[in-house]
């Protein structure tokens, strides 16, 4: 009877062990799933920010469509020759965009006839843009934007290149912690996936710097070269994907390391029990 009574308990204990394990396994399962989701979107939201133009735009009332001064200009903008101080200025007076490898600007589309000054507001216009070359992009700032005998400033300097190369790290990071996550499917294991919630952690944090970087040189050029009067700008769509990228990263890193030191601990002392 003793003995029936001993094996009947020991039936119970592993059933209800077995049950756990199977609450638990799906816990994690949920958990891991969900950091996957936010992992695929932040990815997304990193990669539209990247390749649109629209990290900041102008806002400036329409000029004129003047042939002569629009093709000046546009001849300016795109030059290779053009400074900073240059193809800003068309940015402020042409609505212009900025991104993080393009600059734009709107002009009138018909360039060989002229409206009245009533109708400027009906003109049709036309988006022209401009890429910025690896060499633009690792040039130094002057402390005064255009006179390159005023001196390197470092801190807009390395201001710019930060933010130019932070949302490639952080990318680069979140698809090698893809693939470590997909090993860890491929194993069946979630222990492996500890490495992928850090990996998402160093993501989260480039792409935070990377938005701060560039709200902080913003600032500061506007500080060289004022808006002129009836020109605002703000900050667009494309650098709002990166600030809410910078979230979700931090967010399925916390799920990703929960899941995977919760699920060694709970493994660790289910084979203690075992053992006894």
């Amino acid at each position: 009877m003793g003995g029936d009574r001993l094996e009947n308990k020991t039936s119970v204990s592993v059933a209800s062990w077995s049950s756990l394990n199977a609450r638990m396994d799906n816990r994690f399962a949920t958990a891991f799933v969900i950091a996957c989701v936010l992992s695929l979107i932040s990815t997304i939201y990193m990669a539209a920010s990247i390749g649109t133009d629209f990290w900041y735009e102008y806002r400036s009332p329409v000029q004129e469509n003047s042939s002569d001064l629009n093709k000046s200009i546009w001849d300016e903008f795109i030059s290779d020759e053009a400074d900073e101080k240059t193809y800003n200025d068309a940015l402020f007076r042409y609505n212009g965009t900025m991104g993080l490898w393009r600059r734009c600007i709107t002009i009138p589309k018909n360039m060989h006839w002229y409206s009245p000054p009533e109708r400027t507001e009906s003109f049709d216009v036309v988006t022209k843009c401009v890429s910025f070359t690896l060499t633009e992009q690792f040039m130094e700032k002057f402390v005064d934007p255009g006179n390159h005998n005023s001196g390197i400033d470092l801190l807009r300097t390395y201001l710019w290149r930060c933010q130019f190369l932070l949302p490639f790290v952080s990318l680069g990071l979140m698809c090698f912690g893809a693939l470590i996550g997909l090993c860890a499917c491929i194993c069946r294991s979630l222990y492996p996936t500890i490495a992928t919630g850090i990996l998402h952690l160093l993501a989260g944090l480039c792409t935070l710097g990377s938005v701060s970087c560039y709200v902080a040189g913003i600032e500061l050029l506007h500080q060289k070269l004022e808006l002129p009067d009836n020109v605002s700008g703000e900050f667009g769509w494309s650098f709002c994907l990166a600030c809410v990228s910078a979230p979700l990263q931090f967010m399925a890193s916390a799920l990703f390391i929960w899941a995977a030191h919760t699920n060694r601990k709970e493994y660790t002392l289910m084979k203690a029990y075992r053992v006894a």
